[in-house]
């Protein structure tokens, strides 16, 4: 038998063969890392709600297991150095869809269910940058960028929403699923309201109508929630805020993943033959935590690693989807979350008595409010058969950076002035080099951190993370603990854990990142 030549061999003799051949024969004797991109790829976005760096098989989770997740992995670029561009989830979900610090804007905080719409028409966000290439969009699941232009009336039409930022599809839990209202809103109407049901009322006052709270009846919860998440009772669980009528529209919490999956899947089906993006976000696992019976149990940390387990089934039946309409080689998928992880967060469902010795952070200290790396280091995998191979990547990249990077891999155009925090990153997302960023800014819920290489400042203002520590051990409310007065300095590399500041060390380093923060503040730091 003779010896399969080498790729110098095999391209020499392309001559003799039909430019059709010779075309595709070029193609197999490239490396993935060396092969031309698809014209227009499909972009799936797997986005998690407060699923930590620890919290994947990947990265290192043993009590859940992630296995759909891990194979994405391992078929792709694992990232080590990706950062949620915030804390909490609206600023992230702003500074992603927008390519903009979500700090820029005053009003890009954790909303209320009922805020008006974050994002105003007009604005250009990768929706609509991608729509203007040719592409079909669609945003499912988890949305918390608020809806209408205020005092919105819940039951006739729901806008301005994603349909006018750029979405050509949209079917959303309009904000939390801990908020009310506790309904599907499906374009620009919410789902499966009833003629024959009162109308559906919300409210962040005080209670509206005679329904029961956590704080009436907490007798029919499936547990207790502090003061704030006492208000209207859904389905044995009692929420932010207060409802009334339209009942028949309301959720169920244990079927909300199959749900979302179902329509994310009719997405693809319907949009297989056309490049499109879909923006999967789903809301585990954030609280409450209440996952489909099938998945109870199937963790060794309680009810919050089921529901990562949950969401891992959700990313199993979206990879199934593409291969079954033969459109994994056409398709980046990105699997990543909003932020840091939390184990209480207004609801005793047992997540720190369960937790055993899984560390959601990883190897990193701190998690979702706080700017420490747990807050914001999450995990960013990008799987493309044939196009990127198995790799681990230290690349520095930040959500902020999808705007430019997945405009640059569609072949569309970043309007003037428009996504000014956003870097094209193409070639680090692909693997094609472990260059990213020089800089990235990290924002907590109180104030703003900054890594540069190894280095990592904490400006002065955050809060303390031993509340943070202390706080998800049971032992005190983050909410209560002060903010720092001082400054910080860790060196990632020898301290990933920023146990101990070097502030006082190296005050010419301090220096230098506080004046580089403050120039990336006000927008004066410059591309690199």
């Amino acid at each position: 038998m003779n010896p399969i030549p080498p790729p110098s061999t095999r391209l020499r003799s392309l001559r003799w063969v039909s430019p059709a051949v010779a075309a595709w024969l070029l193609v197999a004797a490239c490396t993935p890392a060396e092969r031309p991109l698809p014209e227009r790829p499909n972009v799936v976005i797997l986005y998690a709600d407060d699923v930590g760096y620890g919290d994947v098989g990947a990265y290192g989770s043993q009590l859940i297991r992630t296995t759909r997740i891990d194979r994405l992995a391992e078929q792709g670029i694992r990232f080590t150095d990706a950062y949620a561009a915030a804390a909490t989830c609206t600023p992230s979900r702003y500074s992603l869809l927008t390519g903009r610090y979500a700090f820029r804007n005053p009003r890009a905080q954790v909303l209320p269910g009922d805020a008006p719409l974050l994002i105003r028409p007009g604005t250009p966000t990768l929706a609509s940058i991608l729509r203007s290439a040719g592409y079909a969009t669609a945003v499912v699941g988890k949305w918390h960028l608020g809806l209408g232009d205020g005092d919105l009336d819940w039951n006739g039409p729901i806008r301005p929403g994603p349909l006018e930022i750029g979405f050509d599809l949209s079917f959303l839990l309009p904000a939390t699923n801990d908020r009310v209202p506790t309904v599907y809103v499906d374009g620009h109407h919410v789902r499966g309201l009833s003629p024959d049901d009162p109308p559906l009322r919300v409210g962040y006052d005080g209670p509206i109508g005679s329904l029961p709270t956590g704080r009436s009846h907490p007798e029919l919860l499936h547990y207790p929630a502090d003061d704030q998440h006492s208000g209207t009772i859904v389905h044995g669980i009692s929420r932010i805020g207060f409802m009334d009528g339209g009942q028949s529209a309301w959720w169920r919490d244990d079927e909300m993943a199959m749900v979302f999956a179902e329509r994310a899947v009719d997405f693809i089906g319907a949009h297989r033959d056309r490049p499109f993006l879909l923006f999967l976000s789903m809301h585990q696992n954030h609280v409450p935590r209440w996952p489909h019976p099938d998945f109870v149990g199937a963790s060794e940390t309680g009810l919050r690693g089921d529901t990562v387990h949950e969401l891992d089934w959700v990313v199993g039946e979206i990879v199934g989807a593409l291969e079954r309409h033969r459109l994994t080689e056409r398709t980046l998928v990105l699997f990543t979350s909003d932020n840091g992880p939390v184990f209480f967060d207004g609801y005793e469902d047992g997540a720190l008595e369960n937790a055993r010795d899984h560390r959601p952070s990883g190897p990193f200290r701190g998690g979702k409010y706080v700017a420490y790396e747990g807050g914001t280091r999450v995990p960013f995998i990008v799987s493309w058969p044939g196009v990127v191979e198995s790799m681990v990547s230290d690349a520095v990249i930040s959500q902020v950076d999808l705007v430019a990077t997945l405009a640059a891999l569609a072949g569309a155009e970043v309007p003037s002035g428009a996504a000014p925090d956003s870097r094209n990153l193409l070639p680090a997302l692909l693997g094609r080099t472990t260059a990213g960023r020089d800089q990235v800014v990290q924002q907590s819920s109180d104030g703003l951190a900054l890594r540069r290489g190894p280095w990592k400042y904490v400006a002065a203002g955050n809060r303390s993370n031993w509340a943070y520590d202390r706080h998800n051990r049971g032992e005190t409310s983050l909410h209560v603990a002060a903010l720092s007065p001082e400054e910080y300095l860790f060196n990632l590399d020898e301290d990933p854990g920023e146990t101990t500041s070097l502030a006082n060390e190296r005050p010419d380093l301090l220096e230098e990142l506080r004046a580089l923060l403050e120039r990336e503040r006000a927008g004066t730091a410059g591309r690199e």
